[in-house]
């Protein structure tokens, strides 16, 4: 078969779609910013009804959301009146799904200088954020951007409610006395663990300013606070916390030097026959979820210089830091799909 030969309508068509997916990206991330999901409540309103009370004209309103419903994003239902789809139900702030800071999140106003430098990125290995804003990522979003830096967290928070109790409900700590969370954020998820399990014990460690947000159920006074301990410390410099089970969620996704750094923390301080737990998305699971989570790495590459793995990248960083893989588990139910990958320490 020739290499050349021509490409159908259905692929040709299929080509357009991908090189004018930025246009999409910023449609439904407009809307979003302008609350159309949440002015448009039950039952179909008129454009000219949204567009009052946004303060746009209703004619290039209709243009926006009539690019959307090509995309199922909203629904024509009548003469330019609209109503709610399955797909923009969870772009509404009180949707119990809580994506909509993860859709502003990816659309905020620094990825739209990084993306032209992704050849940049590939060529490198680097992130391309110091080459645009003089400056480390997170350091970019702490002294210029702290609205965003704000966004990231909150979607950070959104994400792991989504998952904490599903993960909890997964994971098997039965007899485990002590669990720590690194890089635990909030909490969300070692609250639904020690929920789980009444004799567990956890202790939270997190940058010094994030574990002061922790929830206040883990917090003195809280109702878990006496089962938790909360530990400030960075990671990448050490793990100063004795567990049996160490968890790692959608953490180790930076560069794999940082990755190996972390995991050696951990073994330097976790006793015989302790566990480590790395919950994340793999970027060679289910082709319907690789379209998430190879885009997601390649995003990682361009702001951290960091990637995503399959379980064979897991299984090498383990390797090269003295854990050995032990199992491999599906976790139901989350976007994009987790994974638990399991290992063990035998070091005496």
């Amino acid at each position: 078969m020739s290499v050349s030969r021509p490409a159908d309508d259905a692929g040709i068509r299929r080509l357009g779609e991908l090189a004018f997916a930025a246009g999409n990206a910023a449609a439904i991330q407009t809307a979003t910013r302008l609350k159309i999901p949440d002015l448009i409540d039950d039952k179909p309103v008129p454009v000219e009804e949204l567009a009052q009370k946004t303060g746009l004209d209703p004619h290039l309103l209709y243009r926006l959301l009539r690019a959307l419903t090509t995309y199922g994003v909203f629904e024509e239902v009548g003469e330019r009146t609209f109503a709610h789809t399955e797909v923009s139900l969870p772009l509404r702030e009180d949707s119990p799904d809580g994506i909509r800071n993860l859709i502003l999140w990816i659309g905020a106003p620094w990825t739209w200088q990084a993306w032209p430098r992704l050849e940049e990125a590939l060529r490198t290995g680097k992130s391309v954020i110091p080459g645009v804003y003089g400056k480390e990522f997170y350091d970019y979003l702490r002294e210029d951007a702290p609205d965003d830096e704000q966004l990231f967290a909150r979607a950070m928070t959104d994400s792991s409610a989504r998952s904490s109790h599903v993960v909890a409900q997964t994971l098997d700590l039965s007899g485990v006395g002590r669990v720590v969370d690194i890089g635990g954020g909030q909490g969300l998820l070692l609250r639904s663990l020690l929920d789980r399990f009444p004799d567990l014990r956890g202790a939270l460690f997190d940058f010094e300013q994030v574990v002061a947000g922790a929830h206040e159920d883990l917090k003195d006074g809280g109702r878990l606070a006496s089962r938790t301990g909360i530990v400030p410390g960075n990671c990448l410099e050490s793990v100063p916390v004795e567990a049996d089970v160490y968890i790692l969620k959608n953490l180790l996704d930076w560069p794999d030097e940082s990755s190996r750094t972390v995991l050696r923390n951990i073994t330097a301080s976790a006793p015989r026959g302790a566990r480590v737990i790395i919950i994340d998305s793999l970027v060679d699971a289910h082709p319907d979820e690789m379209r998430i989570t190879t885009t997601l790495d390649l995003f990682l590459l361009m702001n951290v210089g960091g990637q995503k793995h399959g379980l064979a990248g897991f299984d090498k960083l383990f390797a090269e830091t003295g854990i050995e893989t032990l199992s491999v588990q599906t976790v139901p139910g989350t976007l994009p799909l987790l994974h638990i990958v399991e290992g063990g320490l035998h070091r005496g």
